[in-house]
Protein backbone atom coordinates (compact mmCIF):
# COMPACT_ATOMS: atom_id res chain seq x y z
CA UNK A 1 0.00 0.00 0.00
CA UNK A 2 1.20 3.50 -0.79
CA UNK A 3 1.45 5.40 2.50
CA UNK A 4 1.49 9.16 2.91
CA UNK A 5 2.54 11.42 5.79
CA UNK A 6 -0.27 12.12 8.26
CA UNK A 7 -2.22 8.97 7.38
CA UNK A 8 -3.70 7.04 10.35
CA UNK A 9 -3.44 3.25 10.11
CA UNK A 10 -5.50 0.91 12.33
CA UNK A 11 -4.93 -2.71 13.30
CA UNK A 12 -7.42 -5.52 12.60
CA UNK A 13 -5.95 -7.57 15.47
CA UNK A 14 -6.07 -5.18 18.43
CA UNK A 15 -6.58 -1.50 19.20
CA UNK A 16 -3.27 -0.31 17.76
CA UNK A 17 -3.38 2.88 15.68
CA UNK A 18 -0.38 4.73 14.26
CA UNK A 19 0.15 7.95 12.31
CA UNK A 20 2.69 7.89 9.49
CA UNK A 21 5.42 10.49 10.20
CA UNK A 22 7.86 9.59 7.40
CA UNK A 23 7.43 7.15 4.52
CA UNK A 24 9.29 5.96 1.43
CA UNK A 25 8.07 6.54 -2.12
CA UNK A 26 7.50 2.83 -2.80
CA UNK A 27 4.69 0.61 -1.51
CA UNK A 28 5.01 -0.67 2.08
CA UNK A 29 2.98 -3.38 3.78
CA UNK A 30 2.35 -2.18 7.35
CA UNK A 31 1.17 -5.00 9.63
CA UNK A 32 0.23 -5.58 13.25
CA UNK A 33 0.15 -9.13 14.58
CA UNK A 34 0.79 -10.39 11.06
CA UNK A 35 -2.36 -8.79 9.63
CA UNK A 36 -2.25 -5.79 7.30
CA UNK A 37 -3.24 -2.48 8.86
CA UNK A 38 -5.93 -0.41 7.15
CA UNK A 39 -6.51 3.34 6.80
CA UNK A 40 -8.67 4.87 9.52
CA UNK A 41 -11.60 5.48 7.16
CA UNK A 42 -11.82 1.72 6.54
CA UNK A 43 -10.84 0.52 10.03
CA UNK A 44 -12.29 -2.91 10.85
CA UNK A 45 -15.16 -3.09 13.33
CA UNK A 46 -14.40 -6.66 14.42
CA UNK A 47 -11.10 -8.13 15.58
CA UNK A 48 -9.41 -11.07 13.85
CA UNK A 49 -6.84 -13.46 15.37
CA UNK A 50 -3.17 -12.53 15.12
CA UNK A 51 -0.90 -14.54 12.84
CA UNK A 52 2.48 -13.57 14.30
CA UNK A 53 3.95 -11.94 17.39
CA UNK A 54 3.27 -12.46 21.04
CA UNK A 55 0.79 -10.44 23.06
CA UNK A 56 2.59 -7.96 25.29
CA UNK A 57 5.18 -6.88 22.71
CA UNK A 58 2.90 -4.19 21.29
CA UNK A 59 3.30 -0.52 20.48
CA UNK A 60 3.23 2.01 23.33
CA UNK A 61 1.30 5.27 23.08
CA UNK A 62 3.43 8.31 22.27
CA UNK A 63 6.42 6.27 21.08
CA UNK A 64 7.89 6.53 17.60
CA UNK A 65 8.77 3.38 15.69
CA UNK A 66 11.04 3.24 12.64
CA UNK A 67 12.73 0.90 10.19
CA UNK A 68 16.48 0.37 10.51
CA UNK A 69 17.24 2.77 7.65
CA UNK A 70 14.77 5.41 8.91
CA UNK A 71 12.77 5.45 5.67
CA UNK A 72 9.52 4.67 7.51
CA UNK A 73 8.57 6.22 10.84
CA UNK A 74 5.23 6.00 12.67
CA UNK A 75 3.86 7.48 15.90
CA UNK A 76 1.66 5.29 18.08
CA UNK A 77 -1.58 7.12 18.99
CA UNK A 78 -3.46 4.11 20.37
CA UNK A 79 -1.58 1.23 22.06
CA UNK A 80 -2.09 -2.46 21.42
CA UNK A 81 -0.84 -5.91 22.32
CA UNK A 82 0.97 -6.88 19.10
CA UNK A 83 4.07 -5.40 17.41
CA UNK A 84 3.93 -3.26 14.26
CA UNK A 85 6.01 -4.38 11.26
CA UNK A 86 6.83 -3.06 7.80
CA UNK A 87 7.29 -5.63 5.01
CA UNK A 88 7.68 -8.38 7.64
CA UNK A 89 10.35 -6.61 9.72
CA UNK A 90 9.32 -5.47 13.21
CA UNK A 91 9.73 -1.72 13.71
CA UNK A 92 12.12 -0.67 16.47
CA UNK A 93 11.46 2.03 19.06
CA UNK A 94 13.13 5.25 17.99
CA UNK A 95 15.36 6.82 20.64
CA UNK A 96 14.58 10.43 21.59
CA UNK A 97 17.02 13.11 20.48
CA UNK A 98 18.90 14.75 23.34
CA UNK A 99 18.18 18.43 23.88
CA UNK A 100 21.07 20.92 23.93
CA UNK A 101 22.31 22.11 27.30
CA UNK A 102 20.69 25.31 28.54
CA UNK A 103 23.63 26.63 30.55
Amino acid sequence: MKLHVGQTMCSAVDGTAVIVVRCPDQDVTLTCGGREMSPQATAPTTRVPALTGAPGDGALIGKRYATGDGALEVLCVRPGEYPVAADGITLATKAPRPLPASD
